[in-house]
């Protein structure tokens, strides 16, 4: 969603319905062909990308702006939400995995292999975004073309192919999402949508387009749930990441 809303100035919401997609095929690779549950992402990456740079070719067609993207895509999340009900039942459904077996002592702390694979790949493919970005033609072009379309086309910057690399990244981003919500939680079709508060306030919160912004900020918000839970109540936990995005733009409305 980062990519996409601040670089190509799409609102994706059907990233989140992707990344159920890509949990519920996860599963299925798993449990019925006995998979390795990170093995499938070498079917489902490649796949989601082809996706994401079709939605994205039907955007520019249709010249989808900002506020019907998200329109657009809200319909596509509703869609591929059916699908998955139709395919799956909305019967709750658990991967039992070898990762989800595993926890690893942190001093007096005990951390599960599956959030911390969640974290180490998040890390990585952050890191790996904004060194992308920042150093690469292809980044920078992509960065100019967000900043200035005419101008970057100007200089020889073909917006829409870079349009269509980001597009597909972002897709591929939320299969590998997927792996890891189908490694660390119980899948129901309903869940897509509880997603979107703490997803929208991390994106906002690091900035749209700021890799290293959004994972500090995901970072923050993660670990205040937390303390949330642990000295108050669990149900006190989704009112934290809206919380703090309007404490936040009340005070830097710059963001």
């Amino acid at each position: 969603m980062s990519l996409t809303w601040g670089l190509l100035r799409v609102i994706n919401l059907a990233n989140f319905a992707l990344a159920f997609l890509g949990a519920y095929l996860t599963y299925q690779l798993a449990m019925g062909l006995g998979l390795d549950p990170i093995l499938t992402l070498v079917v489902i990456v490649p796949g989601f990308f082809v996706v994401g740079i079709v939605l994205e070719e039907g955007f520019l067609r249709f010249r989808i702006d900002e506020l019907t993207s998200l329109i657009v895509t809200f319909g596509l999340t509703v869609i591929l939400e059916s699908l998955i009900q139709w395919v799956w039942t909305a019967d709750f459904r658990r991967l039992e995995s070898p990762y989800a077996r595993v926890s690893l002592k942190v001093g007096t702390l005990f951390v599960g292999l599956g959030g911390l694979l969640a974290f180490a790949a998040a890390a990585v493919l952050t890191l790996a975004t904004w060194a992308w970005l920042r150093w690469s033609y292809l980044g920078k072009a992509a960065r100019a073309s967000a900043q200035d379309g005419p101008m970057a086309a100007v200089f020889g910057v073909n917006r829409r192919r870079h349009a269509l690399l980001l597009a597909g990244l972002s897709s591929a981003y939320a299969a590998v999402a997927g792996l890891f919500i189908a490694l660390n939680h119980t899948l129901a079709p309903s869940q897509i949508y509880s997603w979107i508060g703490v997803v929208f306030a991390a994106v906002i919160i690091g900035r749209l387009g700021n890799a290293l912004g959004l994972l500090a900020a995901s970072v923050f918000i993660a670990t205040s749930e937390a303390l949330t839970m642990a000295v108050t109540a669990p149900g006190w936990a989704p009112l934290v990441s809206f919380t703090l995005l309007i404490v936040i733009l009340l005070f830097r409305p710059e963001l």
